[in-house]
């Protein structure tokens, strides 16, 4: 009994908001530590562009050229670039901007099953706390870029939504890239959640969906007024 009570607080371990209890207040300096570096880093590459998407994504996809088309523009219009700095769309994004010659910024997030870095980013912060990580990829971004993706991209697509409609930040531009692959979605909002009264018909003038880097870089800069 003994050793199976000792594997499972080992295993318990890796679920990090389980260990932030009373007696263990010392991880607030960890958190304060993981703040104070991303605020000390992060301000050099404002005007940021976070780019979001799946860590499936491999290089032969479409998607991913895709990212990397966007990655590049991006960078050229004098935009850093933002990403969860792993593999996927992230590390797309991030390898477009690098040979854009711009910022290419990744921010790791530390996982029981290791994500490694990609190695496109120049400038690279990893992070043990998903909530700390969530608000440096938004404070230094002035747009957010949705390439299809998994509950990863959901979360964070659904929280900056929220964000903006409920008035926490100031209204930016919010893309999500692809027609085909966010289509059921905008179909459950326009029959299921507008209909009952979830959300309005002014909230789908939140986002806009669209299909390639120069359209998309174009809708940034205009809704910046750049």
């Amino acid at each position: 009994m003994e050793e199976t009570l000792k594997n499972r607080l080992l295993e318990e371990k890796q679920y990090v908001l389980e260990g932030l209890q009373a007696k263990e207040s010392w991880r607030l300096f960890k958190i304060m530590a993981e703040f104070v570096e991303g605020f000390e880093v992060l301000p050099k590459v404002y005007p940021g562009v976070t780019i979001f998407g799946s860590a499936r994504t491999q290089p032969e996809e479409k998607d991913y050229q895709k990212a990397v088309e966007l990655g590049r523009l991006l960078a050229r219009a004098g935009f850093s670039v933002i990403t969860g700095g792993g593999p996927g769309i992230m590390e797309a994004a991030n390898k477009g901007a690098s040979e854009g010659g711009g910022y290419s910024v990744g921010l790791n997030i530390k996982l029981p099953m290791e994500q490694e870095p990609n190695p496109y980013a120049n400038v690279r912060l990893e992070f043990r706390y998903f909530f700390i990580r969530k608000v440096m990829l938004a404070k230094y971004s002035v747009a957010f870029v949705f390439f299809p993706g998994g509950f990863g991209t959901m979360d964070e697509m659904f929280e900056i939504l929220t964000l903006v409609q409920t008035k926490k930040i100031r209204p930016v531009p919010i893309v999500l890239v692809d027609k085909t692959f966010w289509k059921p979605l905008l179909t459950w909002f326009t029959k299921v959640l507008i209909p009952s009264n979830k959300i309005t018909l002014h909230d789908m003038e939140l986002f806009k969906v669209l299909d390639e880097p120069e359209e998309i870089v174009s809708f940034i800069k205009e809704k910046l007024w750049i």
